[in-house]
């Protein structure tokens, strides 16, 4: 579906507004339907807005779904981050109220829609791939941050500890911990793969005080 030459004239009213809308439905449609599964229609009716106001902003549904990553990357810090950080200043106690977030998502939703950033990496990576970089860029922008906490949690960890490698570490336990509950349809898989990284901390921590000890 094309603009028109008088869709193209002025934006909407309350265009911020309009903007946010649409975005607010996609992200919802795309991560309970999918995205090929959704269609433009289904998202103009989710947000109660004309084509003509949707194409101002999105030229196509492909770009609408970059807008979405990109809503996700400007989401992360104060939907995620912040809230983790208000609620525990201990670095690793963050990782894990992280982690307890995606847990308290899943049982509300009865383990039924995951990670939506997962979700479209699976969907649509060999597909679009502007859209792919976005997901990139939300996972590592994502590690970027618990690396951060795992840095400040200093000789809590072994001098070896390489904190990158171990922020994607635990992004690919909760990543497989959601997928796994998800085609389960039930919590345990994932409280099963917390459970495994919690031990892996506790050994890390473990290691890291018998290296102190050694040293004096």
């Amino acid at each position: 579906m094309r603009r028109s030459d008088s869709d193209n004239s002025a934006a909407p009213a309350d265009a911020a507004s309009t903007r946010e809308k649409l975005l607010e439905a996609a992200a919802r449609l795309f991560l309970e339907r999918g995205y090929a599964a959704t269609g433009v229609s289904a998202v103009l009716a989710e947000a109660g807005v004309r084509s003509g106001s949707m194409y101002y902003f999105f030229k196509s549904k492909d770009d609408l779904l970059v807008g979405v990553l990109d809503r996700y990357l400007e989401l992360l810090r104060p939907v995620l981050i912040e809230p983790v950080e208000a609620a525990t200043a201990d670095p690793i106690d963050r990782v894990f109220t992280l982690l307890a977030f995606y847990r308290h998502f899943l049982v509300s939703t009865n383990c039924r829609l995951g990670c939506p950033i997962g979700n479209l990496a699976l969907e649509i990576s060999d597909t679009h791939e502007e859209a792919r970089q976005k997901v990139v860029q939300n996972f590592e922008n994502w590690c970027a941050v618990v690396a951060g906490w795992l840095v400040d949690a200093g000789e809590r960890l072994p001098a070896s500890c390489d904190r990158g490698a171990l922020s994607r570490y635990v992004l690919t336990v909760m990543e497989g911990g959601q997928m796994q509950a998800k085609a389960q349809k039930r919590i345990e898989p994932y409280d099963a793969s917390i459970a495994g990284l919690r031990d892996h901390f506790n050994r890390l921590e473990a290691e890291a005080r018998a290296e102190k000890e050694r040293n004096g």
